[in-house]
């Protein structure tokens, strides 16, 4: 902390402290320069309402990652913005006095956003925000993970079964549902916003061809590497035997029968990419219609002549105000995920947990291996380090896995992008995009559970039947249904396909939804992963966003 005497000639000596302070945090050059700027600026405005005979204090604070710069000093409450002239006795001219109080109103006025001004018994404090972090969010979210492991298993040892069950319907999963509709209610704009106002941007749409062709590939080729590191890491690990086939239940026979009336292929989804009106796929929330649509009015924007202006500032604006509201749901995923995971552990029996904990391994080892694969394409293709993609990405990662939705997770993809330096010229095209058709994930869990579930129930898979399922998941993954429960629906789907009973399905169901996390924060990571190398070979990323911390 730094106390200085309220005259203009401790100004310089409050600089000289804060810039020293500044060169600790590595922050950009251009944060510092506004933030230095507005620092002067505050410092100035508590000195004109102090007593003369006031201490000017300023403090850094650091907490959780974030860094707030305090300045506080004795004096009664003044709006901000508007500041009287310097009490008489400073060493100010009087020539100059209403042009530098017009200059600090217009720098704090257009800095709003970064400070706060409060008065409290007598006492004006400004505090600055010089450097903001996820972290806080990250750590909340940690907690609320380790107390609702703590809470559901404290809750499934003295509860008994009746009041575990009252318990999730009456609080746990009101709670979780809630959360879960605040989301479901803003993704269909944001998705349909932010394509639309980033076709808007390019002039020429030759561009947005030839950048759609790269993530449509890299997309493709990484849901063919995600099928392939499924199958070799069960290849390697090759868990469970026949002796879980007498645990078998009818549990499966709602979702074998949602499997038997869903039609699920290449050309059906081509087909039904297209609504038949403008209303109807937001109230589905099927995103492959909201994309054409977005794709179609953001390409017809810039086609419109005198219009086109107004439009672009519109669709903007609404891109603006749905990501707001995004930030603002965020703020509760702590308390989301405290009830969501409490119900799972307080309801999940431990003897389905340890009968298929062969499976869950294997599938979490061929998780992991796809993540090193995201970091080697990111090197090999992008020419970047890994290192600053992993580390800026992770707390997204767990935030999406919290959410256990890739559509729900396109917000917090879309702002990781922006964090690592890419425009929102791709990422509003290729997040949207990659929640739909990119399910790397998902085509993991299809491998692994796919050949553990043949392997319990004896089925021999040769090189044709192999081939076959490779297919099938690619296509599965691309034409997923958009209902509740479109893994399992797909995997029973797959099962009949390779000959394994679809009964088999009710091995893994108890543990699908802890499953489904992992799948979508694999499913979000891939997503970031190729906006990031596309990017990169566009030669659109700022590249000392992405490497600074």
């Amino acid at each position: 902390m730094l106390k200085i005497q309220n005259s203009r000639s401790e100004i310089e000596t409050a600089l000289d402290y804060i810039e020293t302070e500044f060169k600790k945090l590595k922050i950009s050059r251009r944060d510092y320069t506004a933030t230095l700027l507005t620092a002067e600026e505050a410092i100035v405005c508590l000195m004109e309402h102090a007593p003369k005979e006031a201490q000017i204090e300023i403090l850094f604070r650091r907490r959780f990652g974030n860094v707030n710069l305090l300045i506080a000093a004795a004096g009664e409450e003044f709006d901000i913005t508007e500041t009287p002239a310097f009490p008489g006795g400073a060493d100010t001219d009087e020539e100059n006095t209403d042009m530098e109080h017009a200059i600090r109103g217009l720098i704090l006025r257009a800095r709003s956003d970064t400070f706060q001004y409060r008065n409290k018994a007598h006492r004006n404090t400004i505090r600055i925000s010089v450097k903001s972090s996820d972290r806080i969010q990250l750590y909340l979210t940690l907690g609320a993970l380790l107390l609702s492991a703590v809470l559901g298993t404290l809750f499934k040892i003295i509860l008994p079964s009746e009041a575990q069950n009252t318990l999730d319907t009456c609080l746990l999963d009101p709670v979780r549902t809630v959360f879960l509709n605040a989301l479901k209610m803003i993704i269909g704009p944001v998705v349909f916003f932010s394509i639309v106002s980033c076709l808007s941007q390019f002039d020429d749409l030759r561009d947005l061809g030839k950048i759609g062709a790269k993530v449509m590939g890299m997309y493709l080729l990484t849901t063919l590497l995600a099928v392939l590191v499924g199958c070799g890491v069960f290849t390697v690990l090759s868990p469970g035997n026949t002796v879980l086939t007498g645990m078998v239940t009818d549990a499966a026979d709602a979702t074998i029968a949602t499997a038997e009336a869903t039609e699920i292929s290449i050309l059906d989804t081509i087909i039904n990419i297209v609504p038949d009106n403008f209303v109807q796929p937001f109230l589905d929330a099927d995103m492959l219609q909201i994309i054409f649509m977005a794709i179609l009015c953001g390409a017809a924007v810039g086609m419109i002549g005198d219009y086109s202006k107004l439009l672009k500032s519109f669709f903007d604006a609404c891109n603006a105000l749905f990501l707001k509201i995004t930030t603002l749901i965020v703020k509760v995923i702590p308390l989301a995920v405290l009830c969501s995971m409490t119900s799972l552990v307080m309801l999940t029996g431990n003897d389905t947990l340890l009968a298929i904990a062969g499976f869950f391994g294997t599938f979490i080892a061929a998780l992991a291996v796809m993540v090193c694969i995201y970091a080697l394409l990111v090197l090999v293709i992008g020419r970047l380090n890994p290192l600053h993609f992993l580390k800026k990405h992770a707390p997204v990662m767990l935030t999406n896995f919290s959410l256990a939705s890739s559509n729900a997770a396109m917000p917090f993809n879309i702002r990781s992008c922006t964090n690592l330096g890419i425009p929102s010229k791709i990422c509003s095209f290729s997040i949207p995009l990659g929640a739909t058709l990119n399910m790397d994930g998902s085509c993991i869990y299809m491998a692994v559970a796919g050949l553990f579930l043949a392997k319990v129930f004896g089925v021999d898979l040769g090189p044709s039947k192999l081939f076959s399922m490779i297919f099938s998941i690619i296509v599965l993954s691309i034409g997923a249904p958009g209902i509740p429960g479109s893994g399992l629906v797909c995997l029973s789907v797959l099962l009949v396909q390779i000959g394994v009973p679809a009964e088999a399905l009710s091995l893994i169901m108890g543990i699908d939804s802890i499953l489904g996390m992992f799948r979508v924060a694999v499913n979000s990571t891939g997503d970031v992963a190729v906006s990031l190398i596309v990017a990169k070979t566009e030669k659109m990323l700022d590249i000392d966003k992405y490497r600074a911390d």
